[in-house]
């Protein structure tokens, strides 16, 4: 033929291929098995040029093991669940199963034109009862090991889809699909309990991942980020209550010109009471939402309440107080000191409010060259590297890691804190407030707490008959979904 005819004889093969199960995993225990696994796609109707290219390298993979003889499992499936679904049940008054399996009918026959050597009898959608009742019986599990748990805690929160939003959803501090400014909201969720794997994480990073290249592990270190550090506390002057504080750099505590609480923070609420002024303050950081990334880019504001802070070395010494909007209460204590000339965002937030900046870090050349002091300008001397104490009293002298350590045993002598390690991270929140996701199979007893459905009632099945006439849950106002039997 003078051209190839795409349409006829892909088709052509794609029947054969059909016809004879070319693709089809089979149990074959005298081959050696090969898993190929592209990431789920989202049903959201029509494939685009991401996933030719996404499903083509994972093809390639697939049809070269398979030639060299590997029993391949090559399945697709769809990641079915989740908000653009109840989006479009509210804006084209349909069901979100209805839109989610049409949508998946198109995918895959978009897909199969492609001539992907996948498995269709392998086909799962995460929206399935017979998917999610696994997902339920997995949390189970890991709620009876301890590992899933649930508590208050400030999240994103979208106003427009009522929802909590993961920090990775906040986009320049608006919600990722309906573009409200997040708003940061106190709310019970669940969480799983990843940060009791900190410290295996990061020796796995070290022993077990050969072949991942050092930039990545490097990134996963810092996401980790395991820090050491001291808890302490600032006396409060003329009152009998402190501020505890977190910080990794102790030895610069002489350097320390303000303390800072999250506008979260008991203080804060305590002073709020009777200052309007500082009320609408903590209101305005609660529209700021709980991504560090979002918090670095936001100006640096505080708001001064009548309470100074004794400082741990030194009675005489007082430190003004704070409210901040960059102070966040989940992270470490909910209260920070700031050491302006060491840390960039404190400098900033000092030359802001007008706050003293004394350098109590140098580079050990120039303090043996005579050097007794530093002067910052706009930018803050944050090197660790070849440095020393100066202008530090006992501290004087001692490079960072040596004056890190003499600074923990002072504070712990005299019973104002210990040396700790911290990690950078959290728990995953994994609640949702909407209607198309896995219901958590917990039942909320009002004589017995929070009990699991018993494993021979799951799956824990969405209902059919909910409408979209309203804002927000549907199942919060369906009638009858929500009220069943305590089974204790």
């Amino acid at each position: 033929m003078s051209r190839y005819n795409a349409k006829v004889v892909e088709a052509k093969w794609q029947q054969e291929w059909d016809a004879k199960g070319a693709f089809r995993a089979t149990h074959d225990r005298s081959r050696p098995k090969y898993y190929v696994l592209e990431m789920f796609p989202y049903p959201s109707g029509r494939i685009h040029m991401g996933h030719v290219r996404n499903y083509t390298l994972g093809d390639v993979v697939a049809r070269y093991k398979r030639a060299r003889g590997f029993n391949v499992l090559h399945p697709m499936g769809w990641d079915a669940f989740g908000l653009p679904a109840e989006n479009a049940a509210q804006e084209k008054q349909v069901h979100p199963a209805s839109w989610t399996y049409d949508n998946i009918a198109n995918m895959r026959a978009e897909l199969k034109r492609m001539g992907l050597s996948l498995d269709w009898d392998c086909e799962l959608a995460t929206c399935h009862p017979g998917y999610y009742q696994h997902q339920q019986k997995l949390f189970l599990d890991l709620f009876k090991a301890g590992l899933a748990y649930r508590k208050e805690s400030f999240v994103n929160w979208d106003p427009v889809d009522h929802t909590v939003l993961a920090n990775e959803q906040v986009i320049d501090g608006r919600g990722w699909r309906s573009g409200a400014i997040v708003e940061r909201r106190k709310l019970s969720q669940w969480f799983f309990k990843i940060t009791a794997y900190a410290d295996d994480l990061l020796q796995t990073l070290q022993t077990g991942l050969e072949r991942w290249h050092d930039r990545v592990k490097v990134m996963q270190q810092n996401w980790i980020g395991k820090s050491e550090g001291a808890r302490f506390s600032f006396a409060l002057a003329g009152r009998a209550d402190k501020i505890e504080v977190y910080s990794t750099r102790p030895d610069t505590l002489f350097g320390a010109s303000f303390v800072a609480i999250s506008a979260n923070h008991p203080l804060a609420a305590e002073a709020a009471k009777n200052d309007p002024k500082l009320a609408a303050f903590i209101e305005e950081c609660r529209q700021t939402g709980t991504a560090e990334a979002e918090l670095e880019k936001a100006e640096k504001k505080g708001y001064r309440i009548p309470l100074d802070a004794v400082h741990p070395f030194d009675a005489s010494w007082q430190l003004p107080v704070y409210v901040a909007n960059f102070v966040l209460m989940e992270y470490g204590t909910g209260a920070i000191f700031g050491c302006p000339a060491h840390d960039q965002r404190d400098l900033d937030f000092a030359r802001k409010y007008g706050l003293t900046v004394r350098a109590v870090v140098a580079p050990r050349d120039a303090v043996k060259a005579g050097q007794s002091t530093m002067d910052i300008g706009t930018e803050a001397y944050t090197d660790t590297d070849g440095t020393v104490a100066i202008n530090s009293d006992f501290l004087n002298g001692l490079g960072v890691a040596e004056a890190k350590r003499a600074a923990i045993a002072k504070l712990e002598a005299a019973g104002q804190g210990e040396g700790t390690i911290t990690f950078r991270l959290r728990d995953w929140g994994v609640s949702r407030q909407r209607y198309w996701g896995c219901p958590i199979p917990m039942i909320h007893c009002d004589t017995c707490g929070v009990v699991p459905v018993p494993e021979d009632q799951l799956p824990v099945l969405l209902p059919d008959d909910v409408t979209f006439d309203k804002p927000g849950n549907p199942l919060d106002h369906h009638p009858t979904w929500k009220h069943v039997a305590c089974p204790a």
